[in-house]
């Protein structure tokens, strides 16, 4: 006999959702024909978008091994972690201070069954998931105060997922809370998606992405992003393509633009 307070997950297989697209655009497997159709349907208006995807991950891995070797960070807020894939934030961290404590937050029950059992942290460090949603940033933090000590600094991790709130106020109120609770030293660490390198193909893209029933997703532009960073020291060099963002190349080659623009602040 079925327990009768047990209720079924609804994991969305039908509509698209951005972590999974972001997985088969990375050519991962943890994704649906909804996914893959909508993936598909962005790649033929923007044929550079599964670069952008290469991107914001290996942008992930720079930031993260500059704020851990270079800045000292060992506790990190990973807002909209995404489906695992190579070099999780906790990997990176941890292979260069395994003492590390990373918190995870993800609302997507596919996700976060995909983190408990992927995402294991270092025997000297913690890793530790959080079931919540983005505009909830009061019980983020109550949460992540478990684990993480917020009188240390903290690095808040918000790649790919700022975008799909779509209010600007709102976005702004979400970012100043969770940077007003974090210490000095701390760092906001942003990727965002943007129109300023593909126009209006992306504005067509997400309009038609959101018919599909995907989750109401926003482009801004630099400026706009910067906002985000008022009364932070924005690190060089400052607003740009995630491909931009202190490549690993060599003098004088500057790597194509993609249309995931990324950014990170200190706190002093």
């Amino acid at each position: 006999m079925s327990d009768p307070e047990w209720q079924p997950i609804d994991l969305g297989v039908d509509r698209p959702h951005s972590a999974r697209i972001w997985n088969y655009w990375l050519g991962g497997k943890d994704n649906y024909a909804a996914d893959r159709d909508a993936g598909d349907m962005v790649a033929q208006l923007i044929p550079g978008i599964t670069d952008s995807a290469r991107a914001d991950r290996a942008f992930l891995g720079r930031c993260v091994r500059h704020l851990v070797a270079d800045l000292g960070i060992r506790q990190f807020l990973d807002i909209g972690t995404g489906l695992p894939t190579a070099d999780n934030t906790h990997e990176v961290a941890q292979r260069l201070a395994p003492e590390s404590r990373i918190v995870y937050v993800d609302n997507d029950p596919l996700v976060l069954a995909h983190a408990r059992a992927l995402l294991v942290s270092s025997p000297q460090g913690t890793t530790r998931y959080i079931d919540a949603d983005l505009r909830e940033p009061a019980r983020i933090l109550e949460s992540a105060r478990e684990t993480l000590d917020f009188s240390r600094p903290v690095a808040i991790m918000l790649l790919g997922i700022l975008h799909h709130i779509v209010d600007d106020d709102e976005a702004y109120r979400i970012v100043r809370q969770l940077i007003d609770a974090v210490p000095p030293g701390s760092c906001m660490v942003l990727a965002h998606a943007t129109a300023e390198v593909h126009g209006e193909a992306m504005h067509e893209a997400m309009r038609r992405f959101m018919e599909m029933g995907g989750t109401p997703i926003v482009a801004r532009d630099r400026h706009r992003l910067a906002g985000f960073f008022d009364g932070l020291e924005l690190l060089e060099p400052g607003v740009v393509s995630c491909s931009r963002w202190r490549p690993e190349t060599g003098p004088g080659e500057a790597p194509a633009e993609v249309s995931q623009f990324c950014a990170a602040g200190i706190k002093r």
